[in-house]
């Protein structure tokens, strides 16, 4: 049974626990897939969730048809930011407008931690975003590090630094064995997107 306290804030009973820092980082295919699994397991429960998604623009992921599409009760507990262009960033393209759509998205998940917002978070690519220098690796070890006691957050991405798994509670690293664009297939709509 969910009850809401006078600044009507959310509490679930069943939630009345400890929250974790968890990262799902590697060079195999999973992480973001991962992570939103997560957040469908915790929109089930009632949770109320928040997706920062850095360096991701555009409107062609099946994940974002999907949250869309939840029933009214779902969708209002989550919240999904985009804070990327409509293309992939590298060190080697990395634009103001890559740095400025970031900062915008760090911005609005900083926020919401602070303020206690949401139960779970997850900054899906913030590793990335790290290892880009597109956010500060101390800020973010500061944030987690100070976040209130029963949030839950998730830091997806490729080269996680050995800071941020320091600090973390749990760390999958998604390891390829093998990979069908070894052989030239290329992305497919409701797979990898």
């Amino acid at each position: 049974m969910t009850t809401c306290d006078d600044n009507n804030k959310l509490y679930n009973p069943e939630f009345l626990q400890h929250g974790y820092i968890q990262v799902y980082t590697g060079n195999g295919k999973g992480k973001t897939t991962a992570s939103l699994g997560l957040a469908m397991r915790a929109l089930g429960r009632g949770w109320r969730v928040l997706i920062v998604m850095f360096t991701k623009g555009g409107n062609d992921y099946g994940e974002l048809i999907s949250f869309s599409q939840l029933c009214p009760d779902l969708k209002d507990k989550v919240k999904i930011v985009q804070a990327g262009l409509d293309r992939i960033v590298y060190s080697t393209n990395i634009s103001d407008a890559d740095k400025k759509q970031i900062q915008k998205g760090w911005q609005i998940a900083k926020e919401a931690i602070k303020n206690d917002e949401y139960q779970l978070i997850i900054l899906d690519e913030a590793n990335i975003a790290i290892d880009l220098n597109l956010i500060d690796l101390q800020e973010m070890l500061d944030v987690l590090q100070n976040k209130p006691d029963e949030m839950e957050i998730v830091l997806t991405g490729r080269n996680a630094k050995q800071e941020i798994i320091d600090i973390a509670h749990l760390v999958s690293e998604i390891i390829p064995v093998k990979h069908y664009w070894d052989k030239g297939v290329q992305a497919r709509k409701g797979i990898e997107f």
